[in-house]
């Protein structure tokens, strides 16, 4: 059920919302929410509910079992245990296919007969429930947060719907005391439905508009790619996971807030950075972060060599882009990352600190949008093909495929509010906006703009122009 879909917009969502606010107390209202949450769920994996199910009483049961080992010497037998659970869940289903092609690779290689293994279905959102279920025990191992007692809370925080599908990965530790009580306010209902009206219009407005585009020109044979065509598929490929994720973020935010609940931020204006390390501290925050305190600091603490430090942020880097696919493009994209913050590290690192601003983010989207066309393309020969006609290497017949073909107005227009509206200037636009018309004339300004979006976006809808969030997949 996705949230930009008529299903949720006109039927799901009005009913929870008003039957959750309805609910004096927070448990009656945890309740209810964890009900609409596993129907969310169901409504599109109905079979693997139960995988779910099972994630919420397994880590349950071992966030008290965490708790009363603490200060035994079982007690990190048991979490890690725990992790093992979870990331077997998630191996059996995400990567199992994967592990097999590769070993069938190795065992061609040798003669022998390959392993059968009809295909896995990957259970949507399980990368994210997943991770947020195991932060759960962390937090509680660690003393960041006091062991749950009740399921029905623990349920709630992994299941949550607004947030189960595509994150952004919630702390424990950050909704503990909203679990037990909290108050969604008017001003709290009025923030959410901006949040979600403006991830809506992101989402189906702009990101849906560019992904037509830029899958036309993926799914041209790189023998017909010319340079400037293939760096304009990146380029809407880049906006496009952009707009479509943050607005995903933004939505999820928003309907957190309509009940109740303050997710943290999951975007700040990631393509003004001027560096790779800057960048990844403004995009996918909460994954970012979730790798940095539960596997980089961890693992980086072991030693305090800089050779251990590289070898730590590779395995990182290794591991998100295995995270975001059981794919070796995704690895590529996850180490060309980890490659360009590594060499950060050097003395080209205190260059690009001093370098003008604008050499600064050139350098960044340039490695950024290298980085995306393995995220992108279907396997790595298409990924270093598709590079190979970016830079000219390759001696395509443009008359196939010329520029002219795919920038037409309407294309133009979108890539043109996309690289604006991706620029990081909103926040400061809409506080001199207010200082100039005055609060009360800026609110009836601000309304009448969500009303013009949220029309808008419904009509694109009903034209059948949606498209399912790219981050579903993982």
């Amino acid at each position: 059920m996705l949230f930009s879909s008529p299903v949720f917009l006109v039927y799901f969502l009005p009913v929870v919302l008003v039957v959750a606010l309805s609910l004096r107390r927070t448990s009656w209202q945890n309740t209810f929410l964890l009900a609409a949450s596993l129907f969310f769920y169901a409504w599109g994996e109905l079979a693997y509910t139960l995988i779910l199910l099972a994630s919420i009483v397994f880590n349950y049961a071992f966030g008290l079992w965490v708790d009363r080992a603490r200060g035994l010497p079982s007690e990190r037998l048991v979490l890690c245990a725990a992790i093992a659970g979870n990331l077997l869940v998630l191996a059996a289903f995400k990567y199992a296919n994967f592990a097999v092609d590769n070993i069938n690779a190795l065992l061609d290689l040798l003669g022998t007969s390959p392993i059968e293994l009809d295909p896995v279905h990957l259970p949507i959102g399980i990368s994210f429930f997943t991770f947020q279920a195991m932060t759960y025990v962390v937090d509680v191992y660690r003393g960041n947060a006091p062991a749950q007692q009740s399921i029905f809370r623990v349920g709630l925080y992994v299941a949550l719907f607004p947030q189960l599908i595509a994150g952004p990965i919630v702390r424990y530790r950050s909704v503990a005391q909203q679990l037990v009580e909290r108050h969604a306010s008017v001003d709290d209902i009025a923030m959410g439905i901006r949040r979600f009206v403006t991830g809506l219009a992101k989402k189906v407005l702009i990101a849906d508009q560019l992904s037509a585009v830029a899958d036309q020109i993926f799914a041209l044979p790189t023998s017909s790619l010319d340079p400037a065509v293939a760096w304009l598929g990146v380029t809407l490929f880049g906006l496009q996971v952009y707009f479509d994720f943050s607005g995903y973020s933004d939505m999820a935010i928003g309907l957190g807030r309509m009940f109740g609940f303050h997710f943290p931020e999951n975007f700040n204006a990631p393509y003004t950075s001027r560096s790779l390390q800057e960048f990844w501290r403004r995009w996918h925050i909460s994954l970012s972060s979730w790798f940095r305190d539960y596997v980089y600091v961890p693992l980086s603490a072991r030693s305090r060599s800089a050779g251990w430090g590289y070898f730590s942020l590779f395995v990182v880097f290794f591991l998100c882009g295995l995270w975001h696919g059981a794919n070796w493009n995704f690895v590529m994209w996850g180490l060309v990352h980890g490659g360009a913050i590594a060499l950060e590290r050097t003395p080209f690192g205190t260059w690009l600190a001093s370098a003008p601003r604008v050499v600064a983010r050139v350098y960044t989207l340039f490695v950024v949008w290298v980085a995306f066309v393995f995220f992108r393309a279907g396997d790595l020969g298409h990924s270093f093909d598709y590079l190979a006609s970016m830079f000219g290497a390759s001696d395509p017949d443009s008359a196939l495929a010329p520029l002219s073909m795919f920038l037409g107005l309407d294309v133009l227009v979108w890539l043109g509010v996309a690289i604006v509206f991706s620029g990081g200037w909103m926040p400061a636009a809409r506080s001199r906006v207010q200082q100039k018309l005055g609060n009360a004339s800026y609110s009836v300004v601000r309304i009448a703009t969500l009303v013009v979006l949220f029309v808008a976006s419904v009509s694109t809808l009903t034209a059948g122009t949606n498209s399912p969030f790219v981050y579903f997949r993982f």
